[in-house]
């Protein structure tokens, strides 16, 4: 598969980028994207909520009324869960929503991802560029070259680039990634996958593996 490699204008330049079918053109596995997408949006969580039962509350402990002749259900203290201000039952502790993948399935996501995305056509290869200074301007231009700007977009470096990173931070639905730090959601929440040259062999290198 080739796409003609654009200049940061959005125009097109003499040369093509080569994109290799064993990453950009396999049969697409969904399972294994769902779970690749499952891991990351676990790995989002904090895990810190908490609600205090009943040993936690702050009240008496003496005997609400005596054990028989009311007529009604027996009742000790004041902060048992079936009372109002009292402690919840069962209620969230803190956890780890963390769990393990193999490293071939996150790679079979990641490359099923980038099927998806090259069949729907919305992958792009610029000529690796780069800001004297961050300047979200200059940044917004650049994604309007290539009717992004409005989109959730993805562009993926091969090296880290702090001033192209820190022009995008202010726009919404604009998103920087090195090569190796692309993410099987992050392919897949973008309308638009925008790659540097130079990125798409790193790419390949990390997912041939």
């Amino acid at each position: 598969m080739e796409l003609v490699v654009k200049n940061i204008a959005g125009k097109d330049t003499k040369k093509k980028a080569s994109l290799s079918d064993s990453i950009f053109a396999i049969e697409p596995n969904d399972h294994a994207i769902y779970l690749d997408v499952k891991q990351y949006l676990a790995n989002q969580r904090q895990g810190t909520h908490k609600a205090k039962e009943r040993g936690e509350i702050a009240g008496s402990t003496r005997k609400i009324k005596k054990q028989k002749g009311t007529g009604t259900a027996r009742a000790g203290s004041i902060k048992s869960g079936t009372r109002v201000g009292g402690g919840r039952m069962f209620g969230p502790k803190p956890r780890d929503y963390e769990f393990k993948l193999n490293v071939k399935l996150k790679r079979l996501a990641r490359k099923s991802a980038l099927t998806y995305k090259a069949k729907e056509g919305v992958i792009t290869v610029v000529e690796d560029f780069s800001f004297e200074a961050p300047q979200t301007k200059k940044y917004a231009e650049f994604l309007g070259n290539f009717e992004a700007l409005n989109k959730k977009s993805l562009l993926v470096v091969s090296d880290s680039n702090k001033n192209v990173y820190l022009s995008s931070r202010n726009l919404k639905g604009a998103k920087v990634v090195t090569a190796s730090q692309i993410n099987t959601y992050d392919l897949m929440n973008a309308n638009a996958v925008i790659l540097a040259e130079s990125s798409v062999k790193t790419i390949e290198t990390i997912l041939s593996k």
